[in-house]
């Protein structure tokens, strides 16, 4: 056990975390590898390959993922935003790279194949994007003279365009409702608000008019026609759970349901697990976002306090929209359930999420201290001490 009073980079590392933060992500990452035991299988089986190929890649793609989030952790707010601009970078140039160069599936150039991998970089920009435009808010208050509002707005339209030519209309949505929220705690005025959502308003109702899948979904949702046999499938499987589940092994919907292993992962726990376990999970995913956004709201720094509002909210959204369509509150989006669903780019992505979290809640050095002596001075003295 380490002392409280050693000195090093692990030791101020494991008094500053938010442990409570670090159990939660390890929860979810630790449910995630169970649930892959329960849902990847079948499909593993309908593609003619080992029952346990993709539990052996969730396997594989955890040892970096859980690298990544402790190594970020230990990072300081200025490094934060350094490693950030380089990975947005990245993978704005790679999101460019993949809509000439990139793999297509069902119609969508969202990924590029590096030495045999298939790496989607807009799951990579979504957490590098908040931190660079929450350093570009807080610029706005600390140097009037920078336009870094107009920036912010600037970075975004280029991360929308290059969602939108894929296209990925649900990351599109993620992301503008992540950046709206970011733009809200900013402080902006109600004019730019209402200028913005009407903007964003317009855009969606264009989709559905351009876009013929997302009228299809939409249809689908609203009129309960089209094709909608996975979220009947998922919703079938909800059902068959019930509050305590069919047992570990013992689900049969899952084997007809194509995406069990990621979209549809949570309607495969509530089968086998039941209800309440789903609502656990639930409940794990809103304890970081509301520790998240209470965290932010005691910040001093604003570029931190946007920032792990700005995260949190992106967990909290994108697990939402997950589970909203499992449970067909929300159309049909084939979008991962963070920290839980198979997928390498999206594992390590959220992965490095949870550390630029765990890197700007770290207590300061000065709260720290004065922590450490506020309990010295409860410690009663020995008389030889007096």
């Amino acid at each position: 056990m380490l002392s409280r009073v050693e000195r090093g980079p692990v030791a101020d590392w494991f008094w500053t975390i938010d442990r409570l933060f670090l159990a939660a992500f390890l929860a979810l990452i630790g449910i995630g590898f169970m649930l892959s035991f329960a849902a990847s299988p079948p499909v593993a089986e309908r593609l003619g390959l080992d029952s346990f190929h993709f539990v052996k890649r969730h396997a594989f793609f955890l040892a970096p993922a859980l690298v990544t989030m402790f190594a970020v952790s230990f990072l300081a707010p200025r490094q934060v935003r350094r490693l950030a601009i380089v990975i947005l970078a990245v993978s704005i140039v790679a999101m460019v790279m993949a809509l000439f160069f990139g793999v297509e599936v069902k119609g969508s150039r969202r990924w590029i194949s590096v030495a045999g991998l298939s790496i989607q970089p807009s799951e990579f920009m979504k957490p590098a994007f908040v931190i660079i435009c929450a350093w570009l808010f807080s610029e706005r208050s600390r140097h009037p003279e920078i336009p870094g509002n107009l920036f912010a707005i600037i970075l975004f339209c280029i991360v929308a365009a290059l969602l939108v030519a894929q296209p990925d209309l649900g990351q599109t949505m993620l992301t503008t409702a992540i950046w709206g929220g970011m733009f809200f705690m900013a402080g902006m005025s109600w004019f730019w608000i209402m200028l913005l959502g009407g903007l964003a308003i317009a855009g969606f109702i264009s989709a559905y008019f351009v876009f013929s899948h997302v009228a299809e979904r939409i249809n689908g949702f609203l009129m309960k026609g089209g094709d909608t046999f996975q979220v009947d499938t998922a919703r079938e499987a909800i059902i068959r759970g019930d509050w305590f589940g069919q047992g570990p092994g013992e689900g049969t919907i899952k084997r007809i349901l194509p995406d069990s292993h990621t979209d549809f992962v949570f309607s495969v726990a509530a089968e086998e697990f039941g209800i309440l376990f789903c609502m656990v999970l639930t409940l794990l995913f809103a304890f970081i976002v509301i520790r998240g956004l209470n965290k932010a709201g005691k910040l001093q720094d604003e570029f931190s306090r946007l920032a792990v509002a700005g995260l949190s909210l992106l967990i909290g959204f994108q697990s939402f929209i997950n589970i909203g369509v499992n449970l067909e509150l929300l159309p049909a989006k084939g979008m991962t359930l963070p920290m839980i669903s198979y997928g390498g780019s999206s594992m390590i992505a959220v992965a490095l999420t949870a550390g630029f979290l765990l890197a700007l809640t770290r207590q300061s050095p000065e709260t720290r201290a004065r922590r450490t002596t506020s309990r010295r001075s409860l410690i009663p003295m020995r008389p030889e001490q007096a």
